[in-house]
């Protein structure tokens, strides 16, 4: 009996174990997957031996960050990580990025998305550091980074040349220095977040669209600085599906009207953006015509009729519609947008 029960459990280990973790592990947060390595050898090996599990490193909002980091990157197992989060983790620095530039460095050959997010004690050294280890970076991102200025960004652009998305909202001291080395190094870039950007200008941002003009994805929150004259260049974005403005208080319907010509949009958020009358929101319902998501919030100069002109184009397509505060337009109870959106599901994005 004892001799059964001995081969039922090595039986249990060895071909049990690795079917049921092969199944739940895939399943599992990277958090999960490190206990349980911890609960029998068998399960510690089992979980080695897949490497797609081991291709990503989640320290956000974690205590001493920058040690977990190093200590992670020198397993054998995190040999070919593609992503690693560090969103408001505590305790990294410019010296841990140091430390893994010259002691980590070929872990981070294959690293594509890197999430430095919050991150505040990040300078453009430790940029500088980081983006040395990782040629095939394709996803970066430092919001909320007070310390970053243009000499980070042309650490970025020299070390890694293969960016598509870009996240720099927050970066208050980013200029027009930095838009133009984004323009000029990465033609093939899909997504840029400037939010609260404040020091950039038009002539920067013109910079972008002009030799950025695969971007799909344009986040402007909170830059109320762009006039005009920033969007006339605009159109050539062919293939934008995201904009959002909130708070561009300078965009007149000359500015929207050339926005208009990005017929692919499917999100656009024009909250705040006071100067907008209904000639505007109309030459938006007339050229773009699967637009989904549209908020008007607080825009005081439109009426019934842009929402008769979006009716007729997007009737089948937009289901988030906000025109809170627009007390131009009468007709605006749950109700009366449904008979005009039928598919209507979100009537508030901002509260």
């Amino acid at each position: 009996m004892e001799g059964e029960g001995e081969e039922q459990t090595s039986i249990w280990n060895k071909e049990t174990v690795p079917k049921v973790m092969k199944i739940v592990s895939t399943r599992l947060a990277q958090r999960d997957l490190i206990s349980l390595l911890l609960l029998s050898p068998w399960i510690h090996r089992t979980l080695i031996s897949y490497p797609s599990l081991w291709l990503s490193i989640d320290l956000r909002e974690m205590n001493n960050a920058g040690d977990r980091l190093i200590a992670a990157l020198s397993l054998p197992r995190y040999q070919h990580v593609k992503q690693i989060s560090l969103e408001f983790a505590q305790d990294i620095d410019g010296d841990h990025l140091e430390v893994i530039k010259s002691k980590c460095l070929g872990s981070l050959q294959d690293l594509e998305s890197l999430n430095l997010n919050g991150c505040q004690k990040i300078s453009d050294k430790g940029i500088e550091a980081i983006t040395s280890c990782c040629p095939k970076l394709k996803v970066f991102s430092i919001y909320w980074n007070v310390r970053a200025t243009d000499e980070g960004v042309k650490h970025l652009v020299k070390n890694c040349k293969y960016i598509v998305d870009l996240n720099f909202s927050g970066c208050k001291h980013l200029s027009d220095k930095s838009l133009q080395l984004v323009a000029d190094n990465y033609p093939e870039l899909e997504s840029l977040n400037l939010t609260r950007c404040v020091k950039m200008t038009d002539s920067g941002l013109q910079q972008v669209f002009v030799k950025c003009s695969f971007l799909q994805s344009l986040n402007l929150y909170a830059l109320s600085s762009f006039t005009d004259e920033a969007y006339k260049k605009i159109s050539v974005l062919s293939h934008l599906k995201f904009l959002d403005l909130c708070g561009a208080q300078n965009l007149s319907d000359d500015g929207l009207s050339c926005i208009a010509k990005c017929k692919k949009l499917v999100s656009l958020n024009l909250t705040w953006c006071v100067r907008v009358t209904d000639v505007g929101v109309i030459a938006i319902a007339e050229s773009c015509t699967s637009l989904e998501f549209l908020s008007l919030f607080g825009i005081v100069g439109v009426t019934d009729k842009c929402l008769e002109a979006l009716s007729k184009s997007c009737a089948n397509t937009m289901t988030t519609l906000d025109v809170n505060g627009c007390i131009g337009i009468k007709r605006r109870s749950r109700d009366d947008l449904l008979k005009l959106f039928p598919y209507l599901r979100c009537f508030k994005v901002h509260s």
